[in-house]
């Protein structure tokens, strides 16, 4: 019996359960508190995938890249994509598996830079193809060069982070393309991406028109890369079409077929612990935090998004409402509205969920506000690493 017959995703130990039971009254905030125990759950349901499809899926450091569990996330996944020198670099000394290296465009020195580390390097224009292909390959044979195409298909709903919405800088399209006769034959590979947190059946749309508009280039290329965006392992994810996508589409072009999961990696694998320290009033309540959406979780204004915070509801759905607001000087700095069972008090903690993708990535110093601490917990719920920021961190990014 192959394990696609008898694996489920253990939804059972929901990803939150890790947390809802953890003592945070000794926790000093803000804090971000990553398990291992969930991120193994995510990495199982991705070797899974990889397994049964035969295909290779790699870490998107953009999304996650808590590189102290890396041991744990090395043992399921075949390594990282990298888009800037420094991903890659780091990819290389704590991961130590492939290194895939993307960026929209490469400097002389990125590229110098880049055969340093990377086992593939995807370019983002044929121009780009043109000017270092030759050159990479000079310094290293061994590395494979492809080309990133836009098949210009739906996307992402927000065009913010739909790397295929009309004037994309991400990716080449066919037309593009075939001004430079040869580019598309010559190269190793083929890189899309065309999802944001999406299903299979959306990448189902996405390969069509990648058919339509690349098919006669893609046949036995080494490796086709479908990208990231791919929500493998939230909850109701059809992972069994994903393996059948793959393997079709595999067996038809004879290629390897590459996936670049990041926030299916770390997928509610970690909170954002915070503590209330005033509560004021102005249109309603307002718990004015230790934390902060701009510095701290920035894709909470950027997608935008209400995080969801543990033991909470929706507004109105329970007795006292909530406005959570950060503690920078930027007015709209909020963290969404949050009802609650009872009265908040300064002094009081809260736990948004799902804070370990595109958080510590993204986090910068606005306003000099404090870092968050990072906590990792082993599946046992032992504190195994604790990073603490503090001055230094922030003067250092100044000059």
């Amino acid at each position: 019996m192959s394990t696609e017959e008898t694996f489920e995703p253990s939804w059972e130990r929901d990803r939150e359960g890790f947390f809802a039971q953890l003592d945070y009254s000794k926790v000093t905030t803000p804090a971000y508190i990553f398990h291992e125990g969930a991120l193994e759950e995510n990495l199982k349901i991705l070797a899974h995938v990889k397994k049964e499809a035969s295909c290779t899926i790699l870490l998107a450091l953009k999304g996650y890249g808590t590189w102290k569990t890396f041991p744990l996330v090395k043992k399921y996944l075949d390594g990282v994509c990298a888009s800037s020198v420094n991903e890659a670099k780091l990819g290389r000394e704590e991961f130590g598996k492939q290194v895939h290296s993307y960026a929209p465009v490469f400097s002389d020195r990125d590229i110098d830079e880049q055969v340093l580390y990377a086992d593939h390097i995807v370019f983002n224009s044929p121009t780009q193809w043109i000017k270092y292909r030759d050159y990479v390959k000079k310094k290293n044979p061994k590395i494979h060069c492809g080309i990133r195409i836009n098949p210009e298909s739906a996307g992402a709903g927000n065009d913010l982070y739909n790397p295929c919405a009309k004037g994309s800088r991400m990716g080449s399209t066919l037309k593009e393309c075939e001004k430079h006769p040869g580019i598309l034959e010559a190269a190793d590979g083929l890189h899309f991406h065309a999802l944001c947190e999406q299903s299979a059946d959306d990448l189902e749309e996405a390969l069509k028109q990648v058919e339509k508009k690349f098919g006669k280039y893609l046949k036995g290329k080494k490796w086709i890369n479908f990208g990231g965006g791919h929500h493998i392992t939230r909850k109701g994810y059809d992972t069994k079409k994903l393996i059948a996508l793959v393997r079709d589409f595999q067996k038809k072009y004879e290629t390897n077929v590459i996936l670049e999961p990041g926030e299916a990696v770390g997928l509610n694998a970690g909170v954002l612990v915070a503590s209330v320290l005033d509560i004021i009033e102005n249109n309603g309540k307002i718990a004015m935090l230790d934390t902060t959406a701009e510095a701290h979780m920035p894709d909470v204004l950027g997608m935008p998004y209400r995080p969801s915070i543990i033991g909470t509801g929706k507004p109105e759905e329970k007795k006292y409402d909530y406005m959570m607001g950060g503690i920078t000087c930027l007015s709209g700095d909020f963290i969404g509205k949050h009802s609650f069972d009872h009265e908040l008090k300064p002094g009081d903690k809260v736990v948004f969920q799902n804070m370990a993708i595109y958080t510590t990535v993204k986090n910068t110093t606005f306003n000099g506000v404090r870092l968050p601490d990072i906590i990792i917990m082993d599946q046992n719920n032992k504190i195994v690493h604790t990073k603490k920021f503090g001055y230094e961190d922030f003067k250092n990014r100044l000059s």
